[in-house]
């Protein structure tokens, strides 16, 4: 479903990422490891297309991405592509129920079906009584469900999560990591997932280490590295 072929990176003299290659299957909960530095953020970022690479091809669903730029791009990410971060950037002056709805609006879908879909999303995700309610209004916990909840919106095919849970405590992460598991469960969603947490990367279906910008091995029964 998603393939990355000898993916290389540099940052004027530091090279961040070796020759990376990757596979993750439809349905996979896949979680990136290792220290700091090691390259998985920028991975990441390239595999989702909010950076490029200086050498190497990136497919989602066969369509070769790594060579779409401008409007053709940001249509594809739009629509195929979900993003959650470690801070939720949600826009303040909008309620819960307008941040999920806002990529959707971007794609030109109806209101009408966005506000159903939306509606859905945030009941699936225990957030039926805070439609209205302002960023400011709810708590880490929530404002992350609202964020997943907006990834969700146009049907990804691959949500890429960079630390996730890294902004919540203990409690809220493990809710998170039960949640991603259900919306696996509920919608085939695939997950990509860079993360420090041990705890999150235990119950990825597989989990990847990396070290010095390459992936030095694969820990699951379904690991596919090409």
């Amino acid at each position: 479903m998603l393939v990355a072929k000898n993916i290389f990176k540099k940052y004027g003299t530091l090279e961040v990422l070796k020759g990376v290659d990757l596979t993750i299957v439809k349905g996979e909960i896949v979680s990136i490891v290792g220290s700091s530095g090691a390259g998985k953020s920028t991975l990441l970022h390239i595999l989702g297309t909010l950076d490029s690479a200086d050498k190497g091809e990136i497919y989602l669903e066969d369509q070769r991405v790594d060579t779409l730029r401008g409007k053709p791009l940001a249509r594809f990410r739009n629509e195929h592509i979900g993003f959650v971060f470690q801070f939720h950037h949600l826009l303040p002056e909008f309620n819960a129920l307008e941040n999920v709805c806002i990529p959707a609006w971007i794609a030109g879908k109806r209101k009408k079906e966005v506000t159903e879909r939306a509606v859905q999303l945030l009941e699936t995700l225990h957030l039926k009584g805070r439609l209205e309610n302002k960023p400011q209004q709810l708590s880490g916990g929530e404002q992350q469900r609202v964020a997943i909840a907006r990834a969700l919106i146009n049907n990804p095919q691959i949500i890429f999560a960079d630390e996730p849970t890294g902004n919540l405590d203990s409690k809220n992460a493990k809710e998170l990591h039960e949640l991603f598991i259900q919306l696996r469960t509920q919608f085939n969603q695939t997950f990509l997932i860079v993360t420090h947490n041990e705890e999150l990367a235990a119950v990825s279906d597989r989990t990847i280490h990396m070290k010095d910008g390459k992936i030095i091995d694969a820990v699951g029964e379904e690991a596919t590295i090409i």
